[in-house]
């Protein structure tokens, strides 16, 4: 019985056709009653019978079912006109069935051919691959998304591989001006866990900076004691994105020893696993906050601020992080944390120079230094007061900058007014005295220094001012300085 095709593979129809045609001839062939009694009991033709025999002894159960022809399905019509009617389908801009079939009418009517009916149309159209309708209609680029093979990345631990992209959430907030806005989303995710490992909210456009203060955030360890993921990533996998693409990018890369991959250019289906957070994020997260953009309803008003919506965000990923992903099977956080030990920065100040992008120049007032409406001070700016220096900082916690002098770092400055800590008015005593003391002697030093120097030129001048009355004295005694010559 070798060779035959399995029941299985058959269609239901065509399994239930061949167990009923089996039970009609089962009394003959396993009870020897003859059949011709079978064919009188099923008033079924003997010649029949007798075939369905023979095929269940050559094929078994699959012989009963019926066969299907070859030509089954197809149109009786000529291949050129059915050609015609798949190239007019294949038009760009897609043609209606309707107008197609009006076409093929009057082409028909010219050439004295017998037109085709309108269903025939319409099942030609359908019958055509979708990848080729797609090439045709779309273009080369929808083709490529739709029906290229892909090379799917997997990493095989924690930190292998993160992948970064930005969004443009679904949600009406309030900007700082109290006037409805959409906030950029840009997420740093961990390809092996599925974890989230650093974020960044803002309405302005993706930028190095963005991608810089997210990358930031992802590699230093989190305040937040429900989220540990932190760490620098082997390979830090992105889009052709002029953020991701910058040198400063691969100054960061180079210096962090992780290694930049970027997908092909208008191809994002390698970065799948990114691109399905963010339906996750509008789905699970965003549809329950005030101001959600839904199609087909009424443009809502905002409500929240973007304060608020990353408060939010990160009490929703908290959730995120402790519930099982449908694919690992795991929940992402336990999934990171199993048997890994990240590497991280040497320092965070390290890490700072390297990824805050925002730096400002500014002068260091007696006050301290201005910044944003801010005022920022320290005891060390004592010491450079009216001197330019460099800021940077954080946007997102503008309670302390760090300051550089001639690209040294110099020292952390704080806001009194946004950070828990005060810089006492004894301490700017002191590092004020101790700044005046310190010019004072350096004063002292260098005037010292000129009195040196004049005194030692003064004896030199009065050593100088007797030679005069040396000659004076020569010439009262009758000696004269000039030599003469003898005729004279």
């Amino acid at each position: 019985m070798s060779g035959k095709i399995p029941l299985h593979s058959l269609s239901e129809a065509k399994r239930q056709q061949a167990m009923e045609r089996f039970r009609i001839i089962q009394p003959f062939v396993e009870n020897g009653v003859p059949l011709t009694a079978v064919a009188a009991k099923h008033q079924l033709p003997l010649r029949t019978l007798r075939r369905w025999v023979q095929s269940y002894r050559s094929s078994g159960l699959t012989g009963l079912a019926r066969s299907v022809r070859a030509d089954s399905g197809a149109r009786k019509m000529p291949m050129m006109l059915k050609e015609l009617i798949e190239g007019l389908v294949l038009q760009k801009p897609p043609p209606s069935i309707a107008s197609v079939h009006r076409k093929m009418t009057g082409i028909c009517q010219e050439q004295g051919w017998a037109a085709p009916s309108y269903s025939s149309v319409y099942d030609i159209a359908h019958k055509l691959d979708p990848a080729l309708v797609t090439l045709a209609h779309e273009g080369e680029k929808r083709y490529r998304e739709m029906f290229d093979l892909i090379h799917r990345r997997e990493a095989t631990r924690s930190n292998e591989i993160w992948q970064a992209d930005h969004t443009l959430l679904d949600i009406w907030v309030l900007n700082g001006k109290d006037k409805p806005d959409r906030p950029w989303l840009t997420i740093i995710i961990d390809d092996y866990s599925r974890a989230i490992a650093g974020y960044f909210l803002s309405f302005k456009n993706p930028s190095a900076m963005q991608t810089s203060l997210a990358l930031h955030q992802a590699i230093w360890r989190k305040q937040n004691p429900y989220w540990h993921i932190c760490g620098i990533p082997d390979i830090f996998y992105t889009d052709h994105g002029s953020d991701f693409t910058s040198h400063h990018m691969e100054q960061v890369a180079v210096d962090l020893k992780m290694r930049l991959v970027f997908s092909l250019p208008g191809m994002p289906r390698g970065r799948g696993k990114i691109e399905r957070f963010f339906e996750t994020v509008n789905q699970c997260f965003l549809s329950s906050l005030p101001g959600f953009i839904c199609l087909g309803q009424p443009t809502p008003d905002p409500v929240l601020t973007l304060s608020q919506l990353d408060a939010q965000f990160m009490n929703y990923l908290n959730e995120y992080h402790a519930q099982e992903h449908s694919e690992t099977g795991a929940h992402p956080q336990d999934r990171w944390e199993t048997a890994f030990l990240p590497r991280l920065p040497d320092s965070r100040t390290e890490l700072d120079l390297l990824l805050l992008q925002v730096a400002k120049a500014r002068r260091i007032h007696p006050d301290g230094i201005h910044l944003n409406g801010f005022r920022y001070m320290d005891i060390t700016l004592a010491s450079f007061v009216r001197e330019e220096v460099t800021v940077r900082y954080d946007p997102r916690d503008m309670a302390e900058i760090r300051v550089f002098f001639r690209d040294q770092f110099l020292c952390s400055a704080i806001c009194p007014d946004l950070a828990d800590q005060q810089i006492d008015l004894k301490d700017i005593i002191r590092a004020r005295n101790q700044r005046r003391k310190q010019l004072k002697s350096e004063l002292h030093s260098k005037e010292s220094i000129v009195e040196a120097f004049l005194g030692v030129h003064n004896v030199d001048a009065q050593q100088d001012s007797s030679a005069p009355a040396e000659i004076a004295d020569g010439k009262k005694a009758g000696k004269s300085t000039l030599k003469r010559y003898h005729n004279e």
